[in-house]
Order: C-alpha cells, then sequence, then structure tokens
C-alpha cells in the first residue's frame, strides 16, 4: 500500500494487523481521485472508517489542506497516527477513536463542514446511505463538496440521497465507488 500522486507519492503506508480491516486497493484509489479531482487546492476532508488513513493521506498529498480522520478500531488509531507520522502530516490533520455516526454528531455540534468525504464502512453494514442521508441532513458537506462512497457492488446506493445526487459510478470487480454531491 502506498501513496499514488502528490507531493508523498511513492511513500509505503502500513496497513491495519489482522484482517479486521480491508485497505482500498491502489488501482481502486488511483481511480477514486481520477474521479475527484485529481488534485485540490486546498480543502478539508474527512475521512469516516480510515482505516490505516491511506484515502486521507492521499488526499492530503494531491493538495487538501486539512483531514479529520476516524475510526473506532485502536489498531487503526495508531496506524493511522504512524502513517501520519511518517509523512510528517500530523500538523494537518485530527485524528479520533469513534463511530461513525456519534462522529458525525460530534461534528455537528462543532459546526465542521467539509470539501470531502470519504466513507468506506465495512461492507456488511451496508449503512451508506444512513451515513449519506445524515451528511446531507445536518449539512456537513460544503456546496461544492463531494461525498466518495465505497461499498460492495452488489449493494450499489440510490441514485439521490436527500438533496445529494449521485454523478459518478464506477465497479472494480466485487468493488463499487460512486460520487455525490448537491
Amino acid at each position: 500500500m502506498r501513496v499514488i500522486s502528490g507531493t508523498l507519492k511513492g511513500r509505503q503506508l502500513k496497513a491495519v494487523p489482522g484482517s479486521g480491516t480491508r485497505p482500498t486497493t491502489d488501482k481502486v484509489k488511483e481511480s477514486i481521485f481520477n474521479m475527484l479531482g485529481p488534485f485540490f487546492e486546498g480543502g478539508t476532508g474527512l475521512d469516516l472508517f480510515a482505516g490505516s488513513g491511506g484515502l486521507g493521506i492521499e488526499a492530503l498529498s494531491r493538495g487538501m489542506d486539512k483531514v479529520i480522520f476516524v475510526d473506532k478500531d485502536s489498531k487503526a488509531l495508531q496506524t493511522i497516527k504512524n502513517n501520519l507520522n511518517d509523512c510528517k502530516l500530523m500538523d494537518q490533520t485530527e485524528v479520533y477513536r469513534n463511530d461513525a455516526a456519534r462522529a458525525l454528531k460530534a461534528l455537528v455540534k462543532r459546526e465542521v463542514t467539509f470539501d470531502y468525504i470519504f466513507l468506506d464502512p465495512p461492507y456488511k453494514q451496508k449503512r451508506l446511505e444512513e451515513l449519506v442521508a445524515y451528511i446531507d441532513a445536518h449539512n456537513l458537506l460544503n456546496e461544492n463538496g463531494y461525498v466518495m462512497c465505497e461499498y460492495s457492488s452488489d449493494s450499489r446506493p440510490s441514485d439521490q440521497i436527500g438533496k445529494l445526487q449521485k454523478v459518478k459510478e464506477e465497479t472494480y470487480g466485487i468493488i463499487g465507488i460512486s460520487i455525490y454531491t448537491y
């Protein structure tokens, strides 16, 4: 697992130990960022279900100003922090151990909004639509922002969730990617 492009291109990232976390493959990660950018002129991101932090670190490498990483697994959090330290990105990040729903509620209370939100929950949970609906209902996404959803290709989310409309969709074997915006 590595950073695909940007200022940290080629940097190796550690994976979360064990089999509980499924990292986004380099091929899928590259495709996600080609759909979104592929580079950013600043902005803020949220990497929910962050795992090793690979998506958020890729976003920072490609020009995003700040990313908040959230995962409920302690091994994942330690891996994220190690990867951020190795990449010298700690000053551009916040890292929290929390359940996704509770993290979103805390962000609403802080009145934080994002330009990009990366959602890659465990496939068996099938919570994407519920999370996207919450993001929409509580205005966590900026007007010109995007929500990226990664899911099992056999559980494709709706084309519209609240006011968010699916604008791009790709399938890579068993992995589906959808991009939503207003």
